[in-house]
């Protein structure tokens, strides 16, 4: 009599890892809103409001320079500035270094939460609200100094080939406008290429208490077969985001002609959709890395023996590398949550 062979493993793609994500965040719905309120909301507000209010600011900076001119003359211009030209300027400066701030520590925050949670509901553990900010914090200088050592980096590089470039086109002569789509595109290229290695230093940190080059080293081991996953999931979540804050951008730029931008009902509900669904897009981003994470580490097979140690009554299904050919690992376990 035939046997009939058990149904191949799905493949490890983008589709696996956001439906997997999906289950999870449905799985804890409110606990998921419920970080989401408290850390990627605030982020999204500031993503979305800053670009309009930083351009409110400089127009308004710009109609009192010319009124200023115009009431002393062109003369007055050439030999100082307007009075209240340093005031704007410095406001204009701590509005971005408060925007900064602000981003960076929220976006900390969030990504410490959502991966631990994430991590939690991946193997069927309850996921606790106060356990999730414990861990948001406990993450926050390590998730910190890896943020400052993948920019050291990266700014290393950049200064390392610009100085290159220099040499290069002092010896043969030629202009380059480091400004032109050819650097850009190469720039570009190289940031991509980075953090495809990088994608999973975030959700290391988190889940592995390392920090600095470490979780960076790490995360580009596991990360080798799987460039394409993490290449469509930068592209997709970066690529959507970054559309929706232009859309954003320019639609409140529009607005702006007849100096009532802010009384106006269609800004507000912009901004409310543009911070809701740029809030959904980064708690999936946060989800899908880490939940990435977890089958790398399953593809090389770390997860196995674990996974049948900790849950023996729980049904879990995991991809496992064997050495050749990925493997579907069955694991039974008692579903509590």
């Amino acid at each position: 009599m035939p046997t009939v062979s058990p149904p191949s493993p799905p493949t490890v793609n983008l589709w696996v890892v956001l439906s997997e994500s999906k289950r999870i965040i449905n799985a804890h719905s409110r606990h998921f809103l419920a970080l989401s309120v408290l850390f990627l909301l605030p982020l999204c507000f500031s993503v979305t409001v800053y670009p309009s209010v930083s351009r409110l600011i400089l127009d308004q900076s710009s109609s009192s320079h010319n009124t200023v001119s115009l009431l002393r003359g062109p003369l007055h211009d050439d030999l100082s500035p307007p009075p209240g030209s340093d005031v704007d300027l410095h406001t204009v400066l701590l509005l971005l270094i408060a925007y900064i701030l602000v981003v960076t520590v929220f976006n900390l925050l969030a990504i410490g939460s959502i991966a631990y949670s994430v991590y939690q509901g991946f193997y069927g553990r309850p996921v606790k609200l106060v356990s999730a900010v414990r861990s948001s914090f406990a993450s926050f200088l390590p998730l910190l100094a890896t943020l400052i050592t993948s920019n050291f980096i990266v700014s290393a590089i950049f200064l390392i080939l610009g100085f290159l470039a220099f040499l290069i086109t002092r010896v043969i002569e030629l202009e380059l406008d480091y400004a032109s789509p050819v650097v850009i595109l190469i720039s570009l290229a190289i940031v991509v290429k980075l953090y495809v290695k990088w994608i999973l230093a975030w959700a290391i940190v988190v889940v592995e208490s390392s920090w600095g080059l470490t979780p960076l080293k790490r995360s580009r081991s596991l990360v080798k077969g799987m460039e394409s996953v993490s290449l469509s999931m930068i592209l997709v979540f970066a690529v959507t985001q970054s559309v929706f804050v232009w859309v954003s951008t320019v639609a409140a730029s529009a607005q702006m002609d007849d100096g009532k931008l802010w009384t106006k009902a269609l800004f507000v509900a912009q901004i409310v959709v543009t911070s809701a669904v740029l809030t959904v897009l980064m708690l999936y981003n946060v989800a899908a890395t880490t939940v990435m994470y977890m089958y790398c580490k399953a593809v090389r097979g770390e997860l196995a023996w674990e996974i049948a140690e900790e849950f023996a009554r729980e049904y879990v299904s995991l991809p496992f590398d064997d050495g050749k050919v990925p493997h579907l690992v069955s694991v039974a376990y008692n579903n509590n949550v």
